[in-house]
């Protein structure tokens, strides 16, 4: 079979970290090809000089399409060489139409005048193809759940041009199970087409279900790669982590008390304008020293629940939040804070991180201050505690003063938790903790969450990985179109998944 795209003993270097270090890597035509490797092992940054973002001025080796040497200054020169590339951060103007993000920048035109009856046509024929339902080329991108939106950015990114090389960077990490099959049902449509794809993924069962070949990268290099049918899932793993991972959930050490730390009454949440409800009169307790989970598909509330009790004013709330017998009486941010409750966010990349910013300041950002003066912030106190928060949490990073987003995203999760953790908190709400990351990161988070609860802090984990809430929660709160409609104790051995589902779905019997 041909080689459609080959890189060379690339070597790609950042101030202080060699980030690619003389990494080969060959796509043959009609395959896709599964890139796997821990958060920080190099996989973004060899796609980013494959399609380039990083021009060919900027590392050392060579890539060769379609048996020529190709030397690309940016990522439009990839796109008319036939390289697309779907982020896993969504490019969609959220105010536009469907249709207006499909042809953003292309739009169909006769001398200037624009054929939106055409560029109609067209949008609907690729959501017909993707199977993208209850959606046409007027619906306004922020009407969509976030899976549609993704499925939408993988359509306009094949719209543009005659695809040769698809690369899909964690492609349905916001995708439902449903969503997922379209998907791959679609990329064996594409591969028996002619489209040969670079699948970047941390679900490894996804990997060994789609990808005719995969290649593991660790630490910048590549440690190996085979056809999938002679591999396992363990053997993947332990490419990428370079050890066997047995027990991916810590031994539950803790054990919750009778008595409730947290309480949730009555507790109601609506869109701000449309006044639609997301969360119906929902009511519970957090048991101190508890790991409760919280699980539900996309749209089912979790998020706009667990961030409005924490005092976020993105909606509008109603009902009461007990912490510690004390009424949290101005549902604000701060206070919550203060009281000794703080959030994990979901979305680290958007709202978590700030990414000019170091990793010390990334740290103390909450939580200032505790080290102001009267001439400003005193910055040896505040190097001394972020230094013995992020190391005791196993941060890895060349300096505190290093830019968070030169870290992986397994350690910049770890800075946030960090983040949360710089004063003394009784409860922290995890919302999608471990989404984004490896497995080897996944459980040294897994680990810091067993550590904290058995140092007394009580956690609420949002998680919409089923054997994440079955591993490590001690009862699991089921969400669905906005309401609390089942609560399972985990530790019961004939609890399964199928369970949980039925109750996710609203199709108990």
């Amino acid at each position: 079979m041909a080689t459609v795209l080959e890189a060379k003993n690339i070597v790609k270097e950042f101030p202080g970290v060699r980030a690619l270090d003389n990494v080969s890597f060959s796509l043959e035509e009609k395959q896709i090809h599964a890139l796997c490797g821990e958060n920080g092992a190099g996989k973004s940054t060899l796609i980013n000089v494959l399609s380039g973002v990083y021009p060919a001025s900027s590392f050392e080796g060579s890539i060769i399409l379609d048996n020529e040497s190709v030397e690309f200054r940016n990522t439009k020169e990839a796109d008319q060489h036939g390289i697309a590339v779907v982020h896993q951060e969504l490019n969609l103007f959220s105010e536009l139409s469907v249709a207006e993000n499909m042809f953003m920048g292309n739009e169909i035109h006769n001398h200037g005048i624009v054929g939106w009856d055409e560029i109609f046509k067209q949008t609907d024929m690729w959501l017909k193809k993707l199977k993208i339902e209850g959606v046409d080329a007027s619906t306004k991108i922020k009407e969509l759940g976030v899976g549609k939106q993704q499925l939408v950015e993988i359509a306009r990114v094949l719209r543009l041009a005659d695809v040769k090389v698809l690369i899909l960077d964690e492609p349905t990490a916001s995708l439902t199970d449903a969503e997922t099959d379209i998907l791959m049902g679609f990329l064996k449509e594409l591969k028996n087409h002619g489209t040969s794809c670079i699948y970047i993924s941390h679900k490894l069962d996804e990997v060994l279900r789609i990808a005719d070949y995969v290649t593991v990268l660790r630490d910048g290099k590549t440690v190996g790669g085979d056809n999938i049918s002679a591999v396992t899932k363990d053997d993947i793993i332990s490419m990428m982590v370079g050890r066997e991972i047995e027990d991916m959930y810590p031994d539950r050490q803790h054990v919750a008390k009778d008595e409730s730390i947290l309480r949730v009454v009555n507790f109601n949440v609506r869109e701000r304008f449309t006044h639609k409800v997301l969360v119906e009169d929902a009511n519970f307790e957090l048991k101190r020293g508890e790991i409760l989970g919280m699980y539900g598909l996309i749209g089912a509330g979790r998020t706009e629940l667990v961030n409005s009790m924490f005092g976020s004013t993105e909606w509008q709330s109603s009902g009461e939040v007990h912490l510690d017998n004390s009424k949290i009486k101005s549902h604000s941010t701060a206070e919550s804070l203060k009281k000794g409750m703080a959030l994990l966010t979901e979305d680290r990349k958007s709202s978590g991180i700030v990414p000019t910013m170091s990793v010390r300041e990334n740290t103390s950002l909450t939580f200032l201050e505790m080290f102001k003066s009267l001439m400003g912030i005193r910055v040896e106190k505040e190097v001394i505690q972020v230094k013995e928060v992020t190391e005791s949490l196993n941060v890895k990073t060349p300096s505190i003063n290093t830019k968070i987003v030169n870290l992986s995203g397994g350690n910049q999760q770890k800075v946030l938790i960090a983040r949360c953790l710089l004063s003394k908190i009784k409860v922290l709400i995890m919302d999608e903790p471990t989404r984004g990351i490896d497995v080897g990161a996944k459980q040294e988070i897994y680990s810091i969450i067993e550590r904290l609860v058995e140092e007394g802090v009580s956690v609420i984990m949002v998680s919409s990985e089923l054997p994440e809430i079955l591993g490590m929660c001690d009862r699991i709160l089921v969400m669905n179109k906005g309401k609390i409609t089942g609560e399972f104790d985990s530790r019961n051995e004939k609890l399964t998944q199928a369970d949980i589902l039925k109750s996710a779905t609203g199709t108990e019997s």
